[in-house]
């Protein structure tokens, strides 16, 4: 008989897309899924089977300093994300009285999950778009800025509204805005070769490996016809707001031999990028495993659900990461010969990174053998079994 299995994941593409398969795979085997975000995935969600838990959460989109991101720009984001969770805390816990799951499966940074189920008492497990943490490698450390000053004002504020959360909702200050804990079955959706310390992860973790599932189509787009090599160019959906960047790229490829898939977001104003070259298509956004799949080489902000894409596809990246968090994925990125990071945006560095990647033999030859990982790794398929088999326990 099938179960009752809840999800709650912030509205952010990087943690909602890699969770979908599974939705979908413990959908075909006759389970029930509730799905609780923002209602900007309500088709996606509902693409995979899922009810929707409409939690009114909309994506929020956030800047950081051009020199990288710092305690202000950290601090905002955590303010941000604790202010956002109010109504959330109460709209799930209730949604979650009214119906309760045989398990809630929450993602690992969404910190209201670990406190909901704590409070209602559910049988829980995480979901995990990005490294992972244990007893032995420990995340958090990831996520702090290289000048990360704890007596700045903007990060005050935050401690002051995370208190006041707190004291609202009667949990634990410290388990505000903080990763949650370790569960008793944790779904990683990278391969244990792509994890820092993966050696050190016991059976409560399933490195699950990415993938690809359906998408809702978000546009009609054609790889190029006259066989040019592809460049994808993409910082992501949540902090993509380098104008200077995406006109640098706009110097650096003009009239080469690439054709140039550039995605710059809604905040960034095409004016500020000067006359495009013929040689680029520039939009908002892209189906990006579509453009994945005819790539040559992927210049990237590095974010995690980015990263296993291009794994998926076995496209060199060549990363510039943006939080602290993807100069973590930049650094194995480049630890492990899958690509190289960024040293700074000069023309003629863009251009000779994205050549070297592309040409490079070695880079191939680790991207194809990571690709043996992913693989192996199981996808939607072994984390449903690792679910169902945590009912059997």
């Amino acid at each position: 008989m099938g179960k009752h299995i809840a999800f709650l994941t912030i509205p952010a593409a990087g943690h909602i897309n890699p969770t979908l398969p599974l939705v979908a795979e413990l959908v075909r085997r006759g389970h029930r899924v509730s799905y609780a975000t923002g209602p900007t995935y309500r088709s996606a969600v509902e693409a995979a089977g899922a009810t929707l838990i409409d939690l009114g959460w909309v994506p929020k989109q956030w800047k950081v300093s051009p020199g990288g991101q710092t305690t202000a720009d950290l601090s905002a984001m955590l303010t941000g994300s604790v202010r956002a969770s109010r109504p959330v805390m109460a709209i799930i816990e209730q949604a979650l009285r009214d119906d309760r799951p045989d398990l809630f499966c929450y993602d690992m940074l969404t910190f209201t999950g670990s406190m909901v189920a704590d409070r209602l008492g559910l049988r829980a497990a995480t979901t995990v778009a990005n490294l992972a943490t244990n007893e032995h490698y420990d995340t958090s450390a990831m996520f702090v800025p290289a000048d990360f000053d704890p007596s700045h004002p903007a990060f005050q504020e935050f401690l002051a509204e995370r208190a006041a959360f707190a004291a609202d909702f009667d949990v634990p200050v410290d388990k505000v805005a903080a990763a949650g804990a370790v569960a008793p079955l944790n779904l990683v959706f990278i391969p244990r070769e792509f994890q820092i310390a993966g050696e050190t992860f016991d059976e409560r973790f399933h490195f699950v490996g990415p993938a690809i599932g359906a998408r809702v189509p978000t546009s009609g787009w054609e790889p190029p016809s006259d066989g040019a090599p592809l460049l994808f160019i993409s910082l992501g959906t949540a902090v993509n707001h380098r104008p200077d960047f995406f006109a640098a790229c706009t110097k650096a490829f003009a009239g080469t031999q690439w054709q140039v898939a550039m995605a710059i977001g809604d905040q960034v104003d095409l004016a500020e990028l000067g006359e495009l070259p013929p040689n680029f298509d520039v939009r908002p956004y892209f189906p990006q495993p579509e453009v994945l799949a005819h790539a040559s080489a992927f210049l990237t902000h590095a974010g995690m659900n980015s990263v296993m894409e291009s794994l998926l596809n076995r496209v060199p990246m060549a990363t510039f990461p943006q939080t602290a968090e993807q100069q973590a994925n930049a650094g194995r990125v480049a630890e492990l010969n899958l690509g190289r990071q960024l040293a700074d945006l000069a023309p003629e560095s863009l251009r000779s990174t994205v050549d070297e990647i592309a040409a490079d033999p070695a880079i191939r030859a680790a991207l194809a053998d990571m690709y043996t990982h992913l693989e192996a790794a199981g996808g939607p398929v072994r984390a449903a079994d690792a679910v169902e088999a945590y009912f059997s326990d």
